[in-house]
């Protein structure tokens, strides 16, 4: 599978986010097609099927990101030392 890159993946996030957001407090037909193009985007970078699934697998990548950003860091100062 393919990794999505961490600022296209919490672009998403946020896109999708706002939109849910935006269908909540004002449901019309234009709310409902952002959602769906949200979630579908959203489903499409995670590798999900569902809403839920993909909002799962994107707080993983996430936690991959950090991890990662833990471990680069610690290798620099092994690396420094």
């Amino acid at each position: 599978m393919i990794v999505p890159a961490e600022k296209e993946l919490r672009a998403a996030l946020a896109r999708f986010a706002h939109a849910r957001i935006e269908h909540d407090v004002r449901p019309t037909g234009r709310t409902s097609r952002a959602l769906e193009d949200a979630t579908y985007t959203l489903c499409v970078m995670t590798g999900a099927r569902t809403a839920e699934d993909a909002l799962v697998a994107a707080d993983a990548f996430l936690d991959q990101y950090g991890a990662d950003r833990v471990s680069a860091s610690q290798r620099d100062k092994t690396l420094a030392a």
